[in-house]
């Protein structure tokens, strides 16, 4: 049986390999996102990227804080969201780091949000961008900005629920 290969290296990618190639999980999020505004829904949206940009994803290399998302001619497009360049990037390409770039929502989902947005008085935040079978996808909270008061209050309760399993902890040993 020494000759024979395992499955995980005749598939081409053992998990080693998908850890390292970014392959996996979260490749940014948006803590902020959820400090500013309360999120009432939640969508997944795929991104129209360059290759250079994909590149940089695997990276690493993006950040989703000062982004927001417009929707423009029934089209959602994700602005301010700062994908920096690879120094392997191609020298034929113009690699322009803050470009807009288009969200891929279903119809019916971009319909929604565009009456959210429009009659509602609702915000598109991007939450975090991940990979899903090997695709970047972003996912889009419909949220709502939130007053300060309402930013200590979440403060507060956070703390105290911090502080409730601690005590909760040492009472249970």
């Amino acid at each position: 049986m020494a000759g024979k290969p395992t499955q995980s290296t005749r598939m081409g990618k053992t998990p080693e390999k998908k850890e390292r190639t970014g392959q996996s999980g979260n490749i940014a999020v948006n803590r902020r996102a959820r400090h500013d505004y309360a999120v009432e829904e939640k969508y997944e949206a795929g991104l129209a990227l360059a290759g250079w940009e994909v590149k940089s994803l695997r990276a690493g290399r993006v950040q989703l804080a000062e982004g927001y998302v417009i929707v423009k001619n029934e089209e959602a497009w994700l602005v301010g969201v700062h994908i920096t360049p690879l120094n392997s990037a191609s020298t034929h390409v113009i690699a322009t780091p803050t470009l807009s770039r288009k969200l891929l929502l279903k119809r019916r989902e971009l319909d929604h949000l565009v009456g959210a947005v429009d009659r509602k008085g609702y915000t598109l935040v991007p939450l975090s961008l991940y990979w899903k079978n090997g695709r970047a996808k972003l996912e889009l909270g419909l949220a709502k900005g939130k007053a300060a008061h309402d930013k200590r209050a979440s403060e507060k309760e956070k703390d105290w629920a911090r502080e409730k399993s601690r005590v909760l902890k040492e009472r249970n040993r």
